[in-house]
Protein backbone atom coordinates (compact mmCIF):
# COMPACT_ATOMS: atom_id res chain seq x y z
CA UNK A 1 0.00 0.00 0.00
CA UNK A 2 1.54 3.52 -1.01
CA UNK A 3 1.59 6.23 1.18
CA UNK A 4 -0.97 8.86 1.63
CA UNK A 5 -3.36 6.32 -0.30
CA UNK A 6 -6.74 5.01 1.63
CA UNK A 7 -7.58 1.12 0.55
CA UNK A 8 -11.43 -0.06 0.58
CA UNK A 9 -11.81 -3.40 2.54
CA UNK A 10 -14.87 -5.23 0.22
CA UNK A 11 -17.57 -5.54 2.75
CA UNK A 12 -19.30 -8.88 3.40
CA UNK A 13 -21.60 -10.15 1.02
CA UNK A 14 -23.57 -11.54 4.39
CA UNK A 15 -23.82 -7.82 6.17
CA UNK A 16 -24.79 -6.49 3.17
CA UNK A 17 -27.87 -8.57 3.27
CA UNK A 18 -28.30 -8.17 7.18
CA UNK A 19 -28.05 -4.13 6.63
CA UNK A 20 -30.77 -4.13 3.56
CA UNK A 21 -33.40 -5.75 5.90
CA UNK A 22 -32.77 -3.45 8.45
CA UNK A 23 -33.31 -0.51 6.41
CA UNK A 24 -36.56 -2.47 5.13
CA UNK A 25 -34.97 -2.88 2.01
CA UNK A 26 -36.72 -5.74 -0.60
CA UNK A 27 -36.69 -9.34 0.14
CA UNK A 28 -37.17 -11.98 -1.79
CA UNK A 29 -39.13 -13.88 1.58
CA UNK A 30 -43.20 -13.04 0.98
CA UNK A 31 -44.36 -11.28 4.18
CA UNK A 32 -47.68 -11.32 5.83
CA UNK A 33 -47.66 -14.43 7.73
CA UNK A 34 -48.28 -16.92 4.60
CA UNK A 35 -49.96 -14.52 2.26
CA UNK A 36 -49.46 -13.27 -1.22
CA UNK A 37 -48.31 -9.39 -2.03
CA UNK A 38 -51.99 -9.70 -3.74
CA UNK A 39 -53.82 -10.50 -0.51
CA UNK A 40 -55.14 -13.93 -1.24
CA UNK A 41 -54.91 -16.80 1.45
CA UNK A 42 -51.78 -18.45 1.98
CA UNK A 43 -51.65 -22.55 2.60
CA UNK A 44 -51.57 -22.30 6.34
CA UNK A 45 -54.86 -20.00 6.25
CA UNK A 46 -58.53 -21.93 6.97
CA UNK A 47 -60.28 -23.00 4.44
CA UNK A 48 -64.23 -21.83 4.62
CA UNK A 49 -67.37 -24.48 5.10
CA UNK A 50 -68.38 -26.43 2.25
CA UNK A 51 -71.61 -24.24 1.44
CA UNK A 52 -73.28 -27.41 -0.25
CA UNK A 53 -73.12 -29.40 3.30
CA UNK A 54 -76.10 -31.52 3.80
CA UNK A 55 -78.03 -29.19 7.21
CA UNK A 56 -80.77 -31.88 8.69
CA UNK A 57 -82.70 -28.57 9.75
CA UNK A 58 -83.69 -27.92 6.02
CA UNK A 59 -85.42 -30.79 5.07
CA UNK A 60 -87.25 -31.11 7.94
CA UNK A 61 -88.64 -27.85 7.38
CA UNK A 62 -89.44 -28.72 3.97
CA UNK A 63 -91.09 -31.94 5.24
CA UNK A 64 -93.21 -29.88 7.95
CA UNK A 65 -94.73 -27.69 5.30
CA UNK A 66 -95.48 -30.06 2.71
CA UNK A 67 -97.60 -32.00 5.62
CA UNK A 68 -99.36 -29.20 6.38
CA UNK A 69 -100.24 -28.61 2.64
CA UNK A 70 -101.29 -32.25 2.97
CA UNK A 71 -103.44 -31.79 5.89
CA UNK A 72 -105.29 -28.73 4.51
CA UNK A 73 -105.95 -30.65 1.36
CA UNK A 74 -107.53 -33.41 3.17
CA UNK A 75 -109.29 -31.16 5.51
CA UNK A 76 -110.89 -29.63 2.71
CA UNK A 77 -112.23 -32.51 1.36
CA UNK A 78 -113.92 -34.00 4.60
CA UNK A 79 -115.15 -30.95 5.90
CA UNK A 80 -117.03 -30.86 2.57
CA UNK A 81 -117.94 -34.22 2.81
CA UNK A 82 -119.05 -33.62 6.54
CA UNK A 83 -121.53 -30.54 5.12
CA UNK A 84 -123.21 -32.75 2.52
CA UNK A 85 -123.36 -36.17 4.71
CA UNK A 86 -125.19 -33.76 7.19
CA UNK A 87 -127.80 -32.66 4.62
CA UNK A 88 -129.71 -36.22 4.29
CA UNK A 89 -130.24 -35.22 0.84
CA UNK A 90 -132.11 -37.87 -1.36
CA UNK A 91 -128.59 -38.56 -3.81
CA UNK A 92 -126.75 -39.59 -0.48
CA UNK A 93 -126.91 -43.09 -0.44
CA UNK A 94 -124.26 -44.58 0.98
CA UNK A 95 -123.09 -48.68 1.17
CA UNK A 96 -121.36 -51.17 3.46
CA UNK A 97 -117.32 -50.82 2.75
CA UNK A 98 -115.95 -53.77 1.01
CA UNK A 99 -113.52 -56.24 2.31
CA UNK A 100 -110.80 -54.68 0.82
CA UNK A 101 -110.67 -51.33 2.63
CA UNK A 102 -110.42 -53.50 5.51
CA UNK A 103 -107.74 -55.14 4.45
CA UNK A 104 -106.44 -51.84 3.19
CA UNK A 105 -106.04 -50.11 6.91
CA UNK A 106 -104.63 -53.42 8.50
CA UNK A 107 -101.63 -53.47 5.60
CA UNK A 108 -101.39 -49.20 6.39
CA UNK A 109 -101.11 -50.06 10.17
CA UNK A 110 -98.37 -52.96 9.40
CA UNK A 111 -96.54 -50.54 7.62
CA UNK A 112 -96.37 -48.29 9.85
CA UNK A 113 -94.59 -50.39 12.59
CA UNK A 114 -91.96 -51.85 10.19
CA UNK A 115 -91.34 -48.73 9.45
CA UNK A 116 -90.88 -47.57 12.63
CA UNK A 117 -88.15 -50.29 13.23
CA UNK A 118 -86.29 -49.80 10.64
CA UNK A 119 -85.79 -46.56 11.54
CA UNK A 120 -84.62 -47.84 15.13
CA UNK A 121 -82.04 -50.24 13.40
CA UNK A 122 -81.00 -47.20 11.01
CA UNK A 123 -80.14 -45.20 14.51
CA UNK A 124 -78.75 -48.04 15.80
CA UNK A 125 -76.21 -48.10 12.53
CA UNK A 126 -77.81 -52.21 11.97
CA UNK A 127 -77.82 -51.18 8.26
CA UNK A 128 -78.58 -54.86 7.11
CA UNK A 129 -81.76 -55.20 10.18
CA UNK A 130 -82.97 -51.69 8.77
CA UNK A 131 -82.72 -52.72 5.27
CA UNK A 132 -84.64 -55.64 5.17
CA UNK A 133 -87.76 -53.69 7.65
CA UNK A 134 -87.55 -50.81 4.98
CA UNK A 135 -87.87 -53.27 2.19
CA UNK A 136 -90.68 -54.58 3.90
CA UNK A 137 -92.22 -51.43 4.45
CA UNK A 138 -91.92 -51.02 0.56
CA UNK A 139 -93.67 -53.93 -0.40
CA UNK A 140 -96.65 -53.45 2.15
CA UNK A 141 -96.99 -49.53 0.96
CA UNK A 142 -97.41 -51.39 -2.77
CA UNK A 143 -99.59 -54.34 -1.48
CA UNK A 144 -102.23 -51.11 0.31
CA UNK A 145 -101.67 -49.45 -3.80
CA UNK A 146 -103.47 -53.07 -5.10
CA UNK A 147 -105.55 -53.25 -2.49
CA UNK A 148 -107.67 -49.91 -3.02
CA UNK A 149 -107.19 -50.93 -6.88
CA UNK A 150 -109.55 -53.88 -5.81
CA UNK A 151 -111.60 -52.05 -3.77
CA UNK A 152 -112.39 -49.72 -6.69
CA UNK A 153 -113.26 -52.97 -8.86
CA UNK A 154 -115.61 -54.02 -6.66
CA UNK A 155 -117.64 -50.68 -6.16
CA UNK A 156 -118.01 -50.77 -10.12
CA UNK A 157 -118.88 -54.25 -9.92
CA UNK A 158 -121.27 -53.33 -7.30
CA UNK A 159 -122.88 -50.39 -9.68
CA UNK A 160 -121.44 -47.88 -7.58
CA UNK A 161 -119.55 -44.95 -9.87
CA UNK A 162 -118.10 -40.96 -9.53
CA UNK A 163 -121.05 -39.32 -10.29
CA UNK A 164 -124.61 -40.79 -9.68
CA UNK A 165 -124.15 -40.66 -6.17
CA UNK A 166 -122.48 -37.91 -3.87
CA UNK A 167 -121.03 -40.69 -1.50
CA UNK A 168 -119.28 -42.88 -3.81
CA UNK A 169 -118.21 -39.55 -5.52
CA UNK A 170 -116.61 -38.94 -2.22
CA UNK A 171 -115.41 -42.38 -1.63
CA UNK A 172 -113.42 -42.70 -4.87
CA UNK A 173 -111.99 -38.73 -4.51
CA UNK A 174 -110.40 -38.99 -1.06
CA UNK A 175 -109.57 -42.54 -1.45
CA UNK A 176 -107.86 -41.95 -4.74
CA UNK A 177 -106.20 -38.58 -3.24
CA UNK A 178 -104.79 -40.31 -0.54
CA UNK A 179 -103.13 -43.26 -2.92
CA UNK A 180 -101.57 -40.87 -5.11
CA UNK A 181 -100.14 -39.12 -1.62
CA UNK A 182 -99.29 -43.48 -0.79
CA UNK A 183 -97.67 -43.61 -3.78
CA UNK A 184 -95.14 -40.51 -3.46
CA UNK A 185 -94.13 -41.64 -0.34
CA UNK A 186 -93.33 -44.80 -1.70
CA UNK A 187 -91.27 -43.38 -4.12
CA UNK A 188 -89.40 -40.64 -0.78
CA UNK A 189 -89.55 -44.82 1.09
CA UNK A 190 -87.11 -46.10 -1.95
CA UNK A 191 -84.75 -43.34 -1.82
CA UNK A 192 -84.32 -44.12 1.97
CA UNK A 193 -83.62 -47.90 0.35
CA UNK A 194 -81.12 -46.97 -1.89
CA UNK A 195 -79.31 -44.95 0.34
CA UNK A 196 -79.10 -48.24 3.20
CA UNK A 197 -78.49 -50.13 0.52
CA UNK A 198 -74.82 -49.58 0.44
CA UNK A 199 -72.54 -49.86 3.86
CA UNK A 200 -70.61 -46.46 4.66
CA UNK A 201 -68.41 -45.19 7.08
CA UNK A 202 -68.49 -41.42 6.44
CA UNK A 203 -70.20 -40.00 9.21
CA UNK A 204 -71.73 -37.15 6.72
CA UNK A 205 -73.52 -39.65 4.66
CA UNK A 206 -74.99 -41.41 8.03
CA UNK A 207 -76.21 -38.11 9.04
CA UNK A 208 -78.04 -37.60 6.29
CA UNK A 209 -79.20 -40.87 6.26
CA UNK A 210 -80.96 -41.05 9.14
CA UNK A 211 -82.37 -37.36 8.51
CA UNK A 212 -83.97 -38.11 5.35
CA UNK A 213 -85.62 -41.67 6.71
CA UNK A 214 -86.69 -39.32 9.88
CA UNK A 215 -88.43 -37.48 7.49
CA UNK A 216 -89.69 -39.75 5.56
CA UNK A 217 -91.31 -41.80 8.40
CA UNK A 218 -93.14 -38.19 9.68
CA UNK A 219 -94.85 -38.17 6.15
CA UNK A 220 -95.36 -41.76 6.45
CA UNK A 221 -96.72 -42.06 9.59
CA UNK A 222 -99.13 -39.36 8.85
CA UNK A 223 -100.69 -40.34 5.75
CA UNK A 224 -101.60 -43.64 8.21
CA UNK A 225 -103.39 -41.12 10.47
CA UNK A 226 -104.99 -39.78 7.63
CA UNK A 227 -106.18 -42.95 6.44
CA UNK A 228 -107.40 -43.81 9.59
CA UNK A 229 -109.75 -40.55 9.62
CA UNK A 230 -111.14 -41.46 6.29
CA UNK A 231 -112.01 -44.83 7.17
CA UNK A 232 -113.98 -43.42 10.37
CA UNK A 233 -115.49 -41.27 7.86
CA UNK A 234 -116.15 -42.95 4.98
CA UNK A 235 -117.51 -46.33 7.26
CA UNK A 236 -119.17 -45.08 10.44
CA UNK A 237 -120.04 -40.94 9.50
CA UNK A 238 -122.52 -41.85 7.08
Amino acid sequence: MEIGTVETIPEPEAEKRRRRTSLGGGSNTPSGGGRDPGGGPGPNDRETPQQDAFVPEKSRVLTAFLLVIVMMTFGGLTAAYVVIATNNTAEWQPFSLPIQVWISTAILLASSITYHLGKTRLDASERESAKKWLVATTVLGAAFISSQLLTWLELRNRGFYLSGNPYSGFFYILTAVHAIHVLGGIIALASVLLRVWYPTANDAEMLKRRSIAQVVGWYWHFMGGVWIVLFVLLGFWK
